[in-house]
């Protein structure tokens, strides 16, 4: 097994991450700042992508798996208290795109990879869904179907993500390709980067 039971994520590794937050200085247009936004979205898909391969490997049974995700997801998803507007905005942001990474993770084990479409139509039909219905309920289930197919080995095609407006498609589209580049490199991210 690549990690032992309750050791794919703990509060501590989290926690360490939100007080590096809370020491830095942020800024959105700072490369800095950018990067351990992604470190520490990586760093859950990264625990995620671990459930997935040790269910697929056989290693957990979908019971298992479902109460490891879980786990984590209550560990990423629970409120944060900082003091800083930007650095809770940019905690917020992270939150948001691990919702459809876990969504994705919880319906491939359950269902498998989506059985029609692809990565680009989903995620197509998903912002379709936010622009125009605001149904942000079928755009979600659109990006799980993407994100089952990214598990099962599709790519994520940057140029349809970089088409999709600024909002909760996008959020989610950054947990996908996160979630994405974990499964196929699963390395831990360092704390100290």
């Amino acid at each position: 097994m690549s990690s032992p039971p309750d050791e794919y994520y703990t509060d501590d590794r989290w926690n360490n991450w939100l007080d590096r937050l809370r020491e830095e200085n942020i800024d959105p247009e700072s490369d800095d700042s950018a990067r351990l936004f992604f470190n520490l979205l990586d760093d859950a898909t990264i625990a995620i992508a671990k459930v997935i391969t040790d269910y697929e490997d056989g290693e957990l049974d979908a019971d298992a798996a479902a109460k490891e995700l879980g786990r984590i997801r209550e560990i990423v998803l629970s409120e944060v208290e900082i003091g800083n507007e930007e650095k809770l905005t940019l905690v917020d942001g992270i939150q948001t795109s691990l919702v459809c990474a876990f969504y994705t993770a919880e319906e491939y084990i359950v269902g498998g990879p989506a059985e029609e479409g692809t990565v680009e139509e989903h995620l197509r039909a998903a912002a379709a869904a936010e622009a125009d219905e605001e149904d942000l309920d079928t755009a979600l289930a659109h990006c799980v179907q993407a994100g089952t197919l990214i598990v099962e080995g599709e790519e994520l095609g940057m140029d349809v993500a970089e088409e999709i407006e600024y909002g909760l498609v996008a959020d989610w589209v950054n947990g996908l390709d996160s979630l994405g580049r974990a499964l196929a490199d699963p390395e831990l991210v360092e704390e100290d980067e």
